[in-house]
């Protein structure tokens, strides 16, 4: 059965040009909405819920309803990327900070868990309080490559930027579809066909340390493309296995490395900035910035 092999016209190709030129996937709090969010804060806390007990339904926001939609239906159904600006980070303790971040994203999907310490919020920082599992670089102050996590959608909250301020990236992956379609079509059945990934030493007992299957770069299903790739989670599932790539393997993902790259869209991640990507049809990654001895001014 031969592979999808059709050109994505739709929303969700873009280039960087495309983001610059068009931003209406950024969206603003008001002090309205800040307002909004501190009483439904106020409301959880009055009821001691914890940050798992947070629903859409006791964490109310009428007055972000058409936002929220907005931006749902953009990640769903657009470009896949949305940054909203002025989340209220200041003026509150850390855990209320999360409670915020965590009840304002319940009316957008479902939260999970993605590492084996069953974290619902991860703090990503080189700081004590980073993730403390597996083999993940999480935090580290060196550059992070584009790349999709493992989740259907990414939220990255802002609390702290490093003084350097380095910059976030995201790229699409349907544009980078279409350039494989348009100059290297022979790649997209290896593709469609995937790779094993690491597990990064996060396996139960019992688990394999690589995926049990293949997991395709592209997928798919009616009509609609998808993408799942991480070229370093890739890489060293195979040497796990003891598989070497081939020499066109290593041409694919050096092509798919450097049209993300040129395709991308680079800016600021400042204090009070939430980015959102859908991980079937957006890389996300950022720049690397300069190590931060002080605990408390560390990137968070």
């Amino acid at each position: 059965m031969m592979p999808w092999m059709e050109p994505i016209d739709d929303a969700s190709a873009w280039t960087g040009a495309d983001l610059e030129r068009d931003q209406s996937w950024a969206y603003e709090l008001t002090n309205a909405h800040k307002a909004e969010l501190d009483r439904a804060l106020q409301a959880v806390k009055t009821r001691g819920l914890q940050l798992v007990e947070i629903t859409r339904d006791n964490f109310a926001l009428p007055s972000l309803h058409a936002i929220l939609s907005a931006m749902l239906h953009e990640l769903r159904d657009g470009r896949g990327f949305v940054l909203l600006r002025g989340f209220p980070t200041e003026d509150y303790a850390l855990a209320d900070v999360e409670k915020l971040y965590w009840g304002l994203c319940t009316h957008l999907g479902t939260g999970v868990t993605q590492n084996s310490e069953a974290g619902l919020i991860h703090h990503v920082t080189d700081g004590k309080s980073r993730p403390k599992q597996g083999t993940r670089g999480v935090g580290n102050p060196g550059p992070v490559g584009l790349h999709t996590d493992l989740a259907d959608t990414v939220v990255l909250c802002c609390v702290r930027q490093a003084p350097d301020d380095p910059h976030s990236a995201v790229a699409s992956t349907m544009t980078i579809y279409n350039e494989i379609l348009h100059q290297h079509p022979e790649w997209l059945p290896r593709l469609y066909e995937g790779f094993v990934w690491t597990r990064r030493a996060e396996e139960r007992p019992g688990e394999t340390p690589v995926s049990n299957f293949k997991v395709p770069c592209y997928s798919e299903a009616d009509g609609v493309v998808t993408c799942r790739f991480n070229g370093g989670w890739i890489k060293a599932g195979m040497d796990l296995v003891g598989e070497q790539m081939t020499e066109e393997e290593t041409s694919m993902f050096k092509f798919i490395s450097e049209t993300a790259v040129a395709n991308s869209y680079r800016f600021p991640l400042h204090k009070g900035d939430i980015a959102f990507c859908n991980n079937y049809t957006v890389f996300h990654g950022r720049s690397g910035h300069e190590p931060i001895a002080d605990e408390g001014q560390k990137r968070l």
